[in-house]
Formats: structure tokens, sequence, C-alpha cells
């Protein structure tokens, strides 16, 4: 008898690509892909969308008055940049960029170091009534911006605020927002911090200059840019307050310019001109505005 022999069954053959045994069926691809290509339409469309009302701005502003036909004046030719000369040759212009300047840059200073010291006391600091007194400061922002307008331009014309500088940035600088932000950032940072701080005899005042303010910086350049473009934008309470035109900023005063029958081209390139500090601000504060972004994840 001869002896049995052992049936050695082959496995299955892979079926292989030129890219190699793991790379999928092309037809399991396909829903992917087109997602994708639809996905990448609709984020083309609301692009399209999103930077239409600027680049329409912009062409009304370089063509001349006499050619603003709609819809054919939203193509790009004939244009002129005499709109543009006009409004930089104007001193109003000066003024109201100066105001504004003024205005947005000392409110950022302002709101930056309130909200940092208060976030400070709300996050680290122990004393008697701290959340009732920081839940309380929150509920501000339940309170709708336009019902205080009146009460606070009350205040300020009885304090001789009126048509004022500081008339124009006090009413600004208890900001609640900032102040939250500023204390949820800080509260995540190690108590082990100010503890070793507090055994090498740093007070109050080192600690805060030395440790928190150096930690802060990407939240603060974040809260920065938000300030800037509150106040650069703002133009309900500049145009209430500011009873002169030398009081005005760019918003009022630009918007003013309707009423004294100056062309349309004129006033859009005084609108392209006050959205270029916004432009220069974002790509000073970017990287940080990015980081503090991500590390506080505020949305928009």
């Amino acid at each position: 008898m001869s002896a049995p022999t052992a049936q050695v069954t082959a496995p299955p053959a892979v079926p292989t690509t030129s890219a190699g045994p793991h790379r999928r069926p092309y037809r399991a691809l396909e829903p992917t892909r087109r997602g994708k290509v639809l996905r990448g339409l609709l984020l083309a469309a609301g692009s399209l969308l999103t930077i239409f009302p600027f680049y329409a701005m912009v062409v009304i502003a370089l063509r001349p008055e006499t050619a603003i036909d709609f819809p054919s004046s939203l193509l790009p030719w004939n244009l002129d940049t005499s709109a543009f000369r006009d409004v930089l040759a104007g001193q109003d212009m000066l003024r109201w960029t100066l105001n504004s300047v003024i205005y947005s840059v000392v409110s950022v200073v302002a709101v930056l170091v309130m909200a940092s010291m208060a976030g400070y006391a709300f996050a680290k600091k122990r004393f008697p009534g701290r959340e009732a007194m920081f839940w309380s400061f929150l509920a501000m922002v339940m309170v709708p911006y336009h019902v205080t307008l009146i009460p606070t331009f009350i205040v300020m014309a009885k304090l001789g605020g009126v048509d004022t500088y500081w008339g124009l940035i006090l009413p600004s600088l208890a900001n609640a927002q900032a102040v939250f932000l500023m204390r949820q950032f800080i509260k995540g940072l190690p108590d082990e911090l100010f503890e070793a701080a507090k055994i090498d005899g740093a007070g109050e005042w080192r600690t805060f200059a030395t440790i928190v303010l150096p930690l802060c910086k990407p939240v603060l350049a974040t809260l920065g840019t938000f300030v800037f473009l509150w106040h650069w934008n703002d133009f309900l309470w500049p145009l209430i307050i500011g009873k002169s035109a030398d009081m005005w900023t760019l918003t009022v005063g630009i918007a003013s310019l309707r009423q004294q029958q100056v062309p349309l081209s004129v006033v859009l390139a005084g609108s392209v001109v006050a959205l270029v500090p916004i432009f220069a601000a974002y790509a000073v504060a970017q990287r940080s505005f990015q980081e503090g972004v991500a590390q506080t994840g505020i949305k928009g």
C-alpha cells in the first residue's frame, strides 16, 4: 500500500493592482471622491458669495460716477482711481481716521489690561463672594447693547463726556466677554506655577507680570484682535456721543458722505480705505490669533 499524501490547498489569490495588494477597488472610492468634489464645489460657491460684496465695492470705487450702471458697472473695465484721490485729499478723512485709531487702540489696551487683571482675580484668587460677583458681572452679556445706550448717554452727558474722547472710550471698557475669556484661560494654568512663585518670594504684581501675562500671549492677541474689530467698526455709540464732525469716527464720517450728495464711488472708496487697518491688524496678529483660537475654542 502506498502512504497517504497530504493535500495542501493554496490560499485564494489576492487581486493586485499596480499600486499594491492593499489598495481598495476603484468602485469603493467613487462615493468618497464624489463627496470631496461636492464639498469643494459648495466651499467654492460659499467663497464667491462671501467675496462678491467686497469685489463689488472695490470695482465701483474704481469707476467714475458717470459709468455706474448696474449690473454692467460690476465688470472690471474703465477703472479710475480719482475717487481714492478725492477721499485721501480730504481733511475730514484724516481727522476721522485719527479718531478711529485713538478709539480702537486705547480701547484695546485698556480692555486687555482690565480683563487680564479681573480674569486673574476671578480664576486664582480666593475672596468672599467671588462666584456671585463673577456671575453677576457675566449676566451683563444677557442685556442687549441697545438697551443700555440711552442710560449710558444720560450718565455721560451729566459727567460732561459728550463730544469728548474719554466719553467715547469709557463706556466700552467694562467688557464682560473679555473678562470671561481671560478667566477661563487663566483658570487652566497649573496652580503649581503660582505656588512656586509664592515660595520664591514673588508678590502679586510680579506674579501677574512675569507669569500670567507671558502665558496669556495667544489669548491676549486673539482678544485684542476682536476688540480692535469691534471698536473700529462700531457705529452707533460714536454717532450718539459725537456731536461735531471733528469727533466722528470713520464709520460715522463715511455714512455722512451720502447725506452730502457725494458720489457713490467716493463713499465706497472711503469704505475700502477703512478696511486697510483691519487687514493690517489681522496680518500682524494672525499667528497668535490662530493659536489663541485653537487654545480657547473661540468660534468665528
